[in-house]
């Protein structure tokens, strides 16, 4: 392929539909998507891939029942900590975006070493967004540049992107959304205004290796004008 996309977007979306066809509980469904996030990390980098921001916990998750918003916190502590020898082995920087004020202790300390130990790494960026919102990074930014003093004729889109939680890495090209949804759900708002969408009818957990070539297919013969 001529063009490889440098910054992915995944939505891993349908882990609990697959658990429900199954005959699972969702939390199993979590735990499936989970496994398959680490394979499709791999799976990117090995075509080149420099950034994979992947949505693992909205805001708006947070509304979901105590139980499996308590599975998925130390799920994500999981996903994170047991991992650390696989993402150092790997050359995996590792990086979480989000509210992070609002997590429990032992997620905030396993973010704090895992993001310590990895931040020299260089083969792939991966940003897990946990506790995140589009709405609240904008919100967020703007609250940051007020609370600065900067004047209103030094801000500029460059100067705002700069308070983003992206902000040292490439604007997204190419958003993967599994699951059948078509929507933005509240992720990367600002970032993504001229990425490239691509809706995949499988549910997280059955996205396969072949499922990213045949996307990353579609992407080489989109012709990107940027409004030109």
């Amino acid at each position: 392929m001529e063009h490889i996309p440098q910054h992915i977007v995944l939505f891993p979306d349908g882990n609990r539909r697959w658990a429900k066809s199954k005959e699972l509980t969702s939390l199993e469904g979590h735990m499936q998507g989970y496994k398959n996030l680490l394979n499709f990390s791999e799976w990117c980098k090995n075509r080149g891939v420099k950034v994979l921001t992947a949505f693992g916990f909205s805001t708006e998750n947070w509304n979901r029942p105590p139980e499996e918003v308590s599975y998925l916190m130390k799920l994500l502590e999981r996903c994170i900590i047991d991992n650390l020898d696989k993402y150092n082995k790997e050359g995996t920087k590792v990086r979480i975006i989000g509210e992070k004020n609002r997590l429990p202790e032992f997620l905030k300390k396993a973010i704090t070493k895992t993001e310590e130990s990895t931040k020299n790494n260089s083969n792939l960026f991966l940003n897990l967004a946990i506790s995140y919102g589009g709405k609240w990074d904008i919100l967020n930014a703007v609250k940051k540049i007020v609370e600065e003093k900067i004047p209103v004729d030094k801000i500029d889109e460059k100067l705002f992107e700069s308070y983003l939680s992206t902000a040292d890495l490439p604007v997204p090209d190419f958003i993967i959304r599994a699951g059948g949804e078509k929507r933005m759900s509240n992720f990367l708002l600002w970032q993504s205004a001229y990425s490239e969408l691509y809706f995949s009818p499988k549910l997280w957990p059955d996205f396969s290796e072949q499922d990213l070539d045949e996307a990353l297919e579609e992407f080489d013969q989109r012709h990107r004008r940027f409004g030109k």
